[in-house]
């Protein structure tokens, strides 16, 4: 707000020299009369965060706080066909989420002979796009309450990872959508519940929201909430893209009041989870809580989420599905290129498997056990465009979430001070008076026409595909250049195992991780 004061003072300093001294500083006056209104417009104005904050310096098209989407400078990294992501699809999020469809006539900047260039197969009989975009319902044999999933959703994202306008934006955006909001392991807050909207309740390692003073799960409390009419689905987080095999982190700049009773931790300390939950040491342990976790939840959808790193371990889990006869209503699967904020540098794309070899795996192993009718499968990490949503349907989806993408809908300029509580758009602080400045009616309205928008453009491409209907996809539709004159179908490129063939006789490049996956042992 400096900027703005000095230049108000400079006003008011000039007026009283024009009428006391010389009507020569009118000339100075103006000017600053001039700025002086147009930083009142800055800070009167809801729908940019930065100058709401930033009164005449957001402005400023150099500052790093002042960057946007159509600015010069992006994320820096690639996506699945080798591009640098950031600039189209941050640029495309943008305008969705203003209610305008981009439009590039003049041919793609990318180029389509590299090898590793990805493209979806389309039919020279396509069909009519749907009135209604495609849902799945979400629930197994022993689920007593089905939920029909959107195709795109917003990812897991906690309270105080994000600001209480930015998660009741999301959870607002969600109700008017009519998709599902996941809150991340941050707990449940009432941000999450006062926007109307259906949530995924995470549950991750610190078991936030339904924690003793000792750290453990807290059974009683966990019900009473899952109860609650909001909560649609409840998910396990085991580990995730941006830090597999590492807790998350909340630094302690932004652990006010609120967060601290919201999580039972101390104000100002930093919150790191624990590496592994408490409640299970084995694969069949794990299965067990999950079906107890859904007793008390009343059998609403029950399921996990993890970062796969180890085909062996998630067979193991499959094993113990087999034994016990209890399978998880949905599995999420998180790629190692997701990100937060706060997540060492190390771990980017370093750790995990990324979302389309974890997806791939997972989905393999539960066709091959002969359980893939009972589990749906979520896909998260870098998923922001229709394409993405068709392509990670393809490799093994049945629904996709998004956490990067809905941030950019809100607003997010990427400063990358998520982890310093100094965001200047107010999407990832807890400072009030960054908060403050982004505006709830408008950023949840943006929201929602970002997620229409994509799920209608997937149903585009689907349609142009020859697809009426996600079930319809398969491997052979998504092709990938592997060579200067080759192209191969992800159904050449990887192996697709046969429903029940894991138990009927593994083939070759599974079956030494079949024989040593253990259910009691990870």
């Amino acid at each position: 707000m400096l900027p703005l004061l000095l230049v108000a003072l400079g006003a008011a300093g000039a007026l009283l020299m024009a009428g006391a001294v010389s009507a020569w500083w009118w000339c100075a006056a103006a000017p600053l009369l001039a700025l002086t209104a147009l930083g009142a417009g800055d800070l009167a104005q809801r729908r940019d965060a930065v100058r709401r904050n930033y009164p005449l310096l957001g402005r400023v098209p150099f500052l790093p706080e002042a960057l946007r989407p159509r600015g010069r400078r992006y994320l820096v990294g690639r996506d699945a066909d080798g591009q640098p992501y950031g600039r189209s699809v941050r640029a495309l999020v943008y305008e969705r989420a203003e209610g305008v469809e981009a439009e590039e006539p003049f041919g793609t900047e990318r180029d389509v002979y590299a090898d590793g260039h990805e493209f979806l197969e389309p039919s020279l009989r396509p069909v009519e796009v749907p009135d209604e975009p495609p849902v799945v319902r979400v629930g197994g044999p022993d689920c007593a309450q089905p939920y029909d999933m959107a195709l795109l959703n917003v990812s897991a994202m906690s309270f105080g990872a994000l600001s209480p306008n930015a998660v009741l934006a999301l959870n607002r955006g969600a109700a008017l959508g009519g998709f599902a909001h996941d809150t991340g392991e941050g707990g449940l807050s009432d941000h999450h519940l006062r926007g109307g909207g259906d949530l995924v309740w995470e549950i991750g390692t610190g078991y936030f929201g339904c924690r003793t003073p000792e750290g453990d799960f807290e059974a009683r409390e966990f019900a009473d909430k899952a109860a609650l009419p909001e909560v649609k689905c409840v998910s396990l987080k085991l580990s995730q893209g941006a830090r597999p095999g590492a807790g998350g982190v909340l630094p302690g700049a932004k652990v006010n009041a609120e967060i601290a009773r919201e999580r039972g931790v101390p104000k100002g300390v930093t919150v790191v989870s624990p590496p592994d939950h408490r409640v299970f040491s084995t694969p069949r342990e794990l299965v067990l809580f999950i079906a107890r976790m859904r007793e008390l939840a009343g059998g609403k959808p029950t399921g996990f989420k993890l970062c796969v790193g180890s085909r062996r371990e998630f067979l193991a889990v499959c094993k113990a599905m087999l034994a016990e006869g209890v399978t998880p209503d949905f599995v999420v699967v998180d790629g190692s290129e997701g990100g937060t904020g706060a997540a060492p540098p190390e771990f980017a794309a370093g750790v995990g498997m990324p979302l389309t070899e974890g997806l791939i795996t997972v989905h393999n192993a539960l066709v091959g056990s002969g359980l893939r009718d009972r589990v749906r499968i979520g896909a998260s990490g870098r998923v922001a465009t229709g394409s993405d949503i068709v392509k990670r349907l393809l490799q093994g989806a049945d629904y996709t979430n998004a956490a990067r993408a809905m941030m950019f809908a809100l607003g997010c300029v990427q400063a990358r001070r998520c982890h310093t509580d100094t965001c200047p758009t107010g999407v990832a602080t807890q400072d009030p008076r960054r908060v403050r400045a982004l505006d709830v009616a408008d950023k949840s309205e943006r929201v929602r026409r970002y997620q229409r928008a994509t799920v209608l453009s997937a149903s585009r491409i689907m349609a142009a595909m020859g697809v009426r209907d996600p079930g319809e996809l398969t491997p052979h539709l998504l092709l990938r250049r592997v060579g200067p004159t080759t192209v191969s179908s992800y159904a050449e490129l990887y192996e697709w195992l046969a429903p029940g063939e894991l138990l009927a006789g593994p083939p070759p490049s599974w079956a030494s991780d079949w024989a040593a996956a253990d259910p009691d042992s990870f």
